[in-house]
């Protein structure tokens, strides 16, 4: 028995008066009719209608049945309709997970214009460089970057391609030297992003050739913000994208090397939990996100 169908069936044959009268109103046949009410009343083991061929009446539990039923019916009929705004038009609030540094260098100018587009909606940005679970800490969306973005059954759009440089500033490289090989690197006090995947080792190629290169430092950080702090004091050099300090690069403050390797890359994407039924709000969000990093590449 399909009892939400079951008690819409016996309200609409009470208000109608009659079976014959609640299968026209219903589009179901008389015999489908009796069906849910016979199911029904066997679920409950009580009898809720009189009914001679003639007349139909309420029984007095059948009363009080009805009586708590049609305010429960009511309640469900607004509780459906009032996601109709939520599934029409971006509207509600969307909770976003994004990293710190990626989105205040390359969306955050962006987000009140995006505000703007769609007044219905409220946005709760939360930047934090770790990587949450969106389900369990109730996130609509995380903005994610991995060169390994692990299986799952999440749903995972391609932004960009964060592409890395090693960089320090020209008195650190004054002072250390150059590295010409990535090996050189084993030289130098490398700052290590704590919350990569390859915090401990980073990897080249050229060519066909690929080499990993264990890397040590004083100063261990989650921010990419304070890498680029610590690289323009001129303590020590990175393996930073080249998105967050290429307008230090333009003015001299920071100077690159090994250009002719090619380092590990991250690949940034939007996550979220399920593509059936999206929700308009996420949708534009995500829209949003390709239209803001489509030429970044």
């Amino acid at each position: 028995m399909d009892q939400i169908t079951a008690l819409r069936v016996f309200r609409t044959v009470v208000e109608q008066g009659s079976f014959a009268a609640a299968a026209r109103r219903m589009k179901l046949s008389p015999a489908a009719i009796s069906k849910n009410i016979a199911e029904l009343e066997t679920h409950l083991g009580a009898r809720l209608l009189n009914r001679t061929t003639r007349r139909m009446s309420l029984t007095e539990p059948g009363q009080r049945y009805y009586d708590q039923i049609a305010r429960i019916l009511d309640d469900l009929a607004e509780a459906d309709h009032s996601l109709g705004p939520l599934q029409r038009q971006p509207s509600g609030l969307l909770r976003v997970s994004a990293p710190m540094t990626f989105t205040l260098t390359r969306l955050s100018a962006a987000i009140p214009d995006f505000l703007a587009r769609h007044p219905d909606l409220s946005l709760d940005l939360q930047l934090d460089d770790r990587r949450v679970d969106i389900v369990q800490e109730g996130f609509d969306l995380a903005i994610r970057g991995s060169d390994r973005l692990e299986d799952s059954s999440l749903i995972a759009r391609r932004l960009m391609t964060l592409h890395h440089v090693i960089c320090a500033s020209p008195g650190y490289f004054a002072r250390h030297g150059k590295p010409r090989v990535p090996q050189d690197l084993r030289a130098h006090d490398c700052i290590r992003f704590t919350l990569s995947g390859h915090v401990s080792e980073w990897e080249f190629t050229r060519g066909a050739e690929t080499v990993r290169v264990p890397i040590d430092g004083r100063y261990r950080v989650t921010s990419g913000l304070a890498i680029r702090d610590a690289l323009l004091a001129g303590f020590g050099l990175n393996l930073i994208p080249r998105q967050y300090v290429a307008e230090d690069i333009r003015a001299g403050r920071l100077v690159t090397a090994l250009d002719d390797w090619t380092p590990v890359q991250t690949v940034m994407h939007a996550i979220y939990p399920s593509r059936r039924y999206l929700l308009p709000k996420v949708r534009a969000f995500v829209e949003f996100l390709v239209e803001k990093t489509r030429d970044e590449d």
